[in-house]
């Protein structure tokens, strides 16, 4: 079980990265990368709970941590849990709506920049929420990269089908989003803030 301070950081990380989505990418339909962007996706066209999409999607990446990596099992399953629930408990709130709309790249900055944090949050304490986060952070590992720049790299294909199913627009402020929060995971899990 997490200690408390691991609880704390895990529910501020899912916090981040939910209001990130919520406040900042949900209302001008901006994709995020990864199994998120799959589930907002989903979301655009069909109207599904982020969250609950988020979750099926991530079910394989479970099974395959239980059996290679253990440790990291249990954090990262309540990082699933609790930014599924924050997702879609948040998801009907629009506080920034008239910034947002009136502000789209800074919103997709921001939006990227707050997610990118929750992320980094987590992974500095061995935990995840699953899904393509996870997958880096068990990858990083043996392929001896930053986790952050996996995540942009996955995140980037994710986007890419996206970008085909909507605007350019909404492309290129999936692009911003991404890469801000790429190199905010990155800088967040470097050596030079582990200290």
């Amino acid at each position: 079980m997490p200690s408390l301070y691991q609880s704390i950081t895990i529910i501020i990380g899912s916090l981040l990265i939910a209001l990130g989505i919520d406040f900042f990418l949900i209302p001008i339909k901006v994709l995020d990368g990864g199994f998120i962007g799959l589930a907002l996706i989903a979301n655009y066209i069909y109207e599904a709970r982020v969250g609950i999409v988020f979750t099926l999607l991530s079910l394989p990446v479970f099974i395959y941590t239980w059996y290679n990596a253990r440790g990291m099992f249990i954090h990262s399953l309540i990082g699933m849990i609790l930014l599924s629930y924050f997702i879609d408990l948040f998801e009907v709130y629009s506080p920034f709506s008239s910034f947002v709309h009136s502000q789209p790249f800074a919103s997709s900055v921001i939006g990227g920049t707050c997610i990118g944090i929750g992320f980094g949050v987590l992974l500095r304490n061995d935990a995840s929420t699953g899904g393509m986060d996870l997958l880096a952070k068990l990858m990083a590992r043996r392929l001896r990269l930053n986790v952050g720049i996996l995540i942009l790299i996955m995140d980037a294909f994710v986007v890419i089908l996206g970008g085909m199913l909507f605007s350019i627009d909404t492309f290129f402020l999936s692009i911003a989003t991404i890469t801000a929060e790429g190199l905010a995971t990155s800088l967040y899990t470097s050596k030079f803030f582990s200290d």
